[in-house]
């Protein structure tokens, strides 16, 4: 009879983590290194996937145990909307930053941030970049 359980499964695969994706935050920003960007704004769009154990939530059915989405949500529009950067590769990291600072079951994440007006002057359907910063 095989008595292994998830836990011992987790603990024995080092590395594999569950993952909360949330998609499509927007909000307008005054990023960029042009000053029409930083005077007129304009939509950024992130992407972020959390890795993070999400048995114990799931266990329990307890919100504390999990990262809660809709103040995340919140506080990534809030960091979109704040003070401007010059790259949205700086507006990711400071995305990061912030989910791991503030989510303590997150390990790692996932930010991809979306700048699909940016001044470019040919055709094109996105901009986009993605980092990935973890704890350790």
């Amino acid at each position: 009879m095989n008595t292994t359980n998830a836990s011992d499964v987790r603990t024995a695969v080092r590395g594999v983590r569950d993952t909360i994706t949330l998609t499509g935050i927007t909000a307008q920003g005054f990023h960029g290194v042009f000053e029409e960007e930083r005077r007129n704004g304009q939509p950024f769009v992130v992407d972020l996937v959390l890795h993070a154990d999400l048995q114990p939530a799931g266990i329990s059915d307890d919100l504390t145990k999990t990262a809660h989405y809709g103040v995340l949500a919140e506080q990534v529009a809030a960091i979109i909307s704040g003070e401007p950067l010059n790259l949205i590769e700086a507006l990711a990291e400071r995305i990061a930053a912030a989910v791991l600072g503030g989510f303590a079951g997150v390990d790692a994440v996932e930010v991809t941030v979306h700048k699909p007006q940016a001044p470019i002057t040919v055709p094109f359907g996105d901009v986009s970049v993605t980092i990935r910063r973890s704890r350790s």
